[in-house]
């Protein structure tokens, strides 16, 4: 197989596998929402029962972001999609948002995982709603599959002002990518 016909694979692959992540359009706007704010509930209600000290987290922040995203690895690429919402809690704000990654790197397999984003400054939220960027390279290995494994972790810090919590849902990923995300507002749901 040529190499420019392996690539255009790998990308249409990526591109299909991606393509139904998050609320289907065909619902009304406070379908939509709803949808969001039933991942939402149920990543929080998870994440308390795995790592209890977050609930405190978040109950002294200034806010936090929910997201629930899908990323497929293929061979040298990697793509992801995903939703969520970001929740001021002074204002109770909700801005809801998009996210997409992609990267370069060796790969193979799907993930389906929950992202919970704890704001420690309410500057550090505003400029994630504002301009939600952020780049990296990581290396992970994560595998569920039904019921079967599991994988709940603290990254640490974005920008050294977030703690974010990763819990995987399904699937099997082993990758050591350089990936970039971008978060944006979703304007349907605002």
């Amino acid at each position: 197989m040529k190499k420019a016909s392996f690539v255009t694979m790998v990308a249409l692959a990526l591109l299909a596998t991606l393509a139904g992540c998050g609320p289907k359009k065909s619902l009304t706007l406070e379908e939509r929402r709803q949808v969001v704010a039933d991942m939402e509930e149920a990543a929080l209600e998870r994440l308390y029962r795995e790592a209890p000290e977050a609930k405190d987290k978040i109950a002294q922040a200034p806010g936090y972001g929910v997201f629930s995203n899908a990323n497929v690895n293929l061979v040298i690429a990697s793509a992801g999609s995903g939703y969520g919402v970001v929740v001021d809690k002074a204002t109770g704000q909700r801005t809801y948002m998009k996210m997409a990654l992609g990267g370069v790197g060796l790969g193979l397999g799907a993930k389906d995982y929950r992202v919970v984003m704890i704001f420690k400054e309410k500057s550090a939220m505003d400029k994630f709603v504002e301009s939600g960027w952020d780049f990296g390279a990581h290396a992970d290995a994560a595998a569920k599959a039904g019921e079967q494994g599991a994988e709940a972790s603290a990254e640490g810090d974005i920008r050294s002002q977030i703690e974010v919590y990763s819990m995987t849902e399904t699937g099997l990923a082993l990758q050591a990518t350089v990936a970039g995300q971008k978060y944006w507002k979703d304007k349907s749901l605002n």
